[in-house]
Order: C-alpha cells, then sequence, then structure tokens
C-alpha cells in the first residue's frame, strides 16, 4: 500500500528530535548534490567530527536563534 506523504511527515514530526535531526541528515544526503557542491576531504572530516560527537552526546546543540540574541544583547 502507498503511503500519503503527510503522513510520512507527521510520523516523522512525532520522533524524538536527535533521530528527526538524523533522519533529515540522510535524507539531504540522499538528495546527492556533491557534484554541485564540491566539499574537500578536510571538511568532510570536520563534518563527521562534528556529527559524531553531537550523536554520541558528548557535546549539545544550540537554538540559534538564542545565540544570535545573545550576541545582539553583548554588543549594546
Amino acid at each position: 500500500m502507498k503511503r500519503n506523504t503527510r503522513d510520512i511527515i507527521n510520523e516523522a514530526l512525532a520522533l524524538e528530535p536527535t533521530t528527526r535531526a538524523y533522519l533529515a541528515e540522510v535524507l539531504l544526503e540522499s538528495l546527492d548534490y556533491e557534484e554541485d557542491f564540491v566539499i574537500s576531504d578536510a571538511w568532510r572530516e570536520e563534518i563527521n567530527k562534528r556529527c559524531a560527537v553531537v550523536d554520541s552526546g558528548q557535546g549539545g546543540l544550540l537554538d540559534g536563534d538564542n545565540v544570535l540574541q545573545e550576541i545582539r544583547s553583548s554588543m549594546k
């Protein structure tokens, strides 16, 4: 039976944040933009290292809006 795209999206949005992030990563990688956006081996290694730190729970992510607000506040 063919699944409705909206149902898949709703199920994905119900996942835990880290699982959603992993799913998003896999989906983006599946688009294979590498031909248009060449990434050096060094940068790819750094990306993989940072993702591994976050995935292992050793590092965390910060909300971008909060970070920008803190920066703006500190500049006043």
